[in-house]
């Protein structure tokens, strides 16, 4: 689904990325973890096209992502709250957001009922722009807009961090659901060790921007990682 080959990302002679070969098969979800400045959000920018790499290439799905843009019909992402439209109410961008995609209002409508449960009344019907809502509010709205026009891949940049204890658990559920499609491939980035474990069955962990470690989630995976970390 997504082969990254001799990747790399440099400012000011300093390479803040280096990544030589890395397939990420569909229907996996995806976790990548590291410090601070270890590159992941970067390498995400880089999978949106957001930035261009100084060597090398990531094709999504058969399309190189800085050559064509072809990637975008199938491909979601929500890095932070710039991605918002902030004069804008949660109602006003859904459905923004459902008509670039090709979705008219009741399909709209149906996915966000579906998650209503996620929203837990913070979000709908409360005539606010998304520029007054809390950052945890903001995250929610960006999350599910993702989801609008079922994209094949959905990239997430820290959807845990700001939301509170009873939020994380709910978007634990969201997205183990979405990891049991098999035509959804997920990429989560995260300082928390503990989801990103909990919602994905492979992780990658990065430092200093090249790849150190590369495992299947099993049991053990939380206490390697931890014990990685530690060092």
């Amino acid at each position: 689904m997504i082969q990254v080959s001799n990747l790399s990302k440099t400012y000011n002679g300093t390479t803040v990325l280096k990544i030589d070969n890395l397939e990420i098969k569909k229907g996996e979800s995806l976790g990548l973890v590291g410090n601070n400045g270890a590159g992941k959000t970067t390498f995400f920018s880089l999978l949106l096209d957001l930035i261009q790499p100084s060597t090398g290439s990531i094709i999504n799905n058969d399309v190189q992502v800085n050559v064509s843009e072809a990637w975008k019909p199938f491909t979601a992402s929500f890095l932070d709250e710039s991605f918002l439209i902030g004069y804008l109410t949660p109602e006003e961008y859904f459905y923004f957001i459902g008509d670039l995609r090709g979705q008219n209002k009741a399909d709209v409508d149906a996915l966000l009922a579906k998650h209503e449960e996620f929203f837990n009344g913070e979000i709908l019907k409360n005539k606010k722009y998304l520029r007054d809502l809390s950052k945890g509010n903001q995250k929610k709205v960006g999350i599910i807009a993702t989801l609008i026009g079922n994209p094949e891949v959905i990239i997430l940049d820290e959807p845990f961090a700001n939301l509170d204890p009873s939020t994380v658990n709910r978007l634990k559920k969201v997205i183990k659901e979405l990891s049991e499609n098999p035509d959804i491939t997920i990429l989560v980035s995260s300082h928390d060790l503990q989801h990103t474990v909990d919602v994905c069955n492979r992780i990658v962990a990065l430092n200093k921007g090249e790849l150190v470690k590369d495992i299947h989630t099993s049991e053990e995976t939380l206490k390697e990682l931890e014990t990685f970390f530690a060092v």
